[in-house]
């Protein structure tokens, strides 16, 4: 039987293969060796997404290989979620995060990541899914109360509307009431300063570590 850091190798390799099939057969076989499903994400599939993400933003991978990749940690994930939400079930929700990929953009990519990293660490998330309207962030602000919204925007042409989240959750009367957050590949911490935006995740790591502290949990 492989050892753990095998079986968090092939994880990682299943990815950066585009690999379903390995994806899923490495993800029962780390539930029956009674490896963390937290650590076979973080360091496997997460790892190979980021690989993947390094080699697209250097012109070495195209879009087709990401959204394979994605596919693939989306087999693999599955297989574990149902021991992710057993294990949840015994721990308090550390708060609810609403997050979506801005208006006019389709990526979401990133956006899975930080979500399902969220979702690992003890959060509630919504995710609205990619191309959200402004106004529906504003909406389920008002309506879930979560503690943070999150947007993401993978485009410069599309990270302006970040600015308009937060004029008009204020306008609704709400700003003062939640944290927001702002990431994707265009986005800076000056980006996040120069809107108001309360935190900037520069990955998925710095993005639940921000949130954390953020809200002291």
């Amino acid at each position: 039987m492989a050892n753990k850091e095998e079986i968090i190798a092939k994880a990682k390799e299943a990815i950066t293969d585009f690999d379903d099939e390995l994806a899923e057969e490495v993800a029962n076989e780390a539930l029956a060796a009674g490896i963390d499903p937290v650590e076979l994400i973080e360091k496997g599939f997460t790892a190979g997404m980021e690989e993947v993400g390094e080699k697209f933003g250097q012109g070495e991978l195209f879009l087709p290989h990401v959204l394979a990749a994605a596919e693939a940690m989306n087999s693999g994930i599955k297989v574990i979620t149902p021991e992710m939400e057993k294990r949840k079930s015994q721990t308090k929700s550390l708060g609810t995060v609403a997050i979506g990929t801005i208006e006019g953009d389709i990526h979401s990519i990133g956006k899975d990541i930080v979500a399902s990293m969220l979702n690992i660490a003890g959060f509630k998330v919504v995710d609205l899914g990619r191309d959200v309207p402004i106004n529906t962030f504003v909406e389920k602000v008002k309506e879930l109360k979560p503690q943070v919204v999150a947007s993401s925007a993978l485009m410069t042409t599309t990270m302006v509307n970040q600015i308009q989240i937060e004029e008009q959750l204020k306008e609704a009367g709400v700003r003062d009431q939640v944290k927001t957050m702002v990431g994707g590949a265009p986005v800076t911490q000056d980006w996040a300063d120069k809107i108001g935006a309360d935190i900037y995740g520069e990955s998925a790591n710095d993005a639940v570590a921000k949130v954390k502290a953020a809200l002291n949990v």
